[in-house]
């Protein structure tokens, strides 16, 4: 089994500092990277690229609200189209930057807010992706299963990599679980890795309320915010490789 193993990173901002990005990009296989509205700057975003383009690691695009004081992890109800503008701001940021160090953005995600709105609303996914789309029809969008943004990719024409959010629950339609439920976010280690295993093995997850679904993915996702991040990382790796799998990047996985 060939499997990408991805993190959110250059989630910094000035002077602060979040997550322990090069020592998660010795383990990852692909990196999405904030892109200056819910975190991130220039100066983080040029590090993170140049540090991932030297291990080789797949760069991409973490796009979402322009809301650093709520970590892009607040609704924002604005015009769709305006929205679309937002997402062309930030790949073309990223874009040029990855350029400039002699690098290429290769896939994108939806952060926070934006990826949930947009999950559960075909009217705001559409125009996201067909901004998407429009910058670069390469560009391969990082989703969560049965989503309104995978449904306007197939229709527009975008290729997309189903990721399994290893440390958040899911109901039994497959979506994710609010932020807000409890036991939505899944912090012990031994129950995030039991899950992984169970993905590997089985293809299957099991929702916050018992019911066991299968899905397909092609990547592996732990937020780079975390805490324990690292280790964790590192652990799901070796559960890859002990199962006999191979972690690659999107790029190539994808190829």
């Amino acid at each position: 089994m060939e499997i990408d193993l991805n993190a959110d990173l250059g989630e910094g901002f000035g002077p602060y500092r979040m997550g322990e990005d090069e020592a998660l990009l010795e383990i990852v296989s692909s990196a999405n990277i904030a892109c200056g509205y819910h975190a991130g700057d220039p100066v983080i975003m040029d590090r993170t690229v140049r540090l991932a383009h030297a291990r080789g690691i797949d760069i991409g695009a973490h796009v979402g609200f322009p809301d650093l004081m709520g970590f892009g992890r607040r609704q924002i109800h604005a015009d769709p189209a305006e929205v679309a503008k937002y997402v062309l701001y930030q790949l073309g940021a990223l874009a040029g930057i990855a350029k400039a160090a002699g690098a290429q953005v290769t896939h994108m995600s939806f952060h926070g807010a934006l990826g949930n709105m947009a999950a559960a609303d075909y009217a705001l996914a559409e125009p996201l992706v067909r901004a998407v789309a429009d910058f670069d029809r390469d560009l391969v969008i990082s989703v969560s299963t049965n989503t309104q943004i995978e449904r306007a990719a197939k229709l527009i024409g975008v290729r997309t990599a189903n990721t399994f959010l290893a440390d958040r629950a899911y109901d039994d339609e497959g979506n994710l679980v609010s932020r807000t439920i409890h036991g939505s976010v899944i912090k012990d280690r031994d129950t995030v890795l039991a899950r992984v295993r169970q993905l590997l093995t089985d293809g299957t997850v099991t929702t916050i309320n018992g019911t066991v679904l299968h899905i397909e993915v092609q990547s592996i996702l732990l937020h780079g915010d975390t805490p324990g991040a690292v280790d964790l990382a590192r652990t799901v790796r070796q559960e890859i490789e002990s199962s006999q799998g191979r972690v690659i990047g999107l790029s190539r996985l994808l190829s």
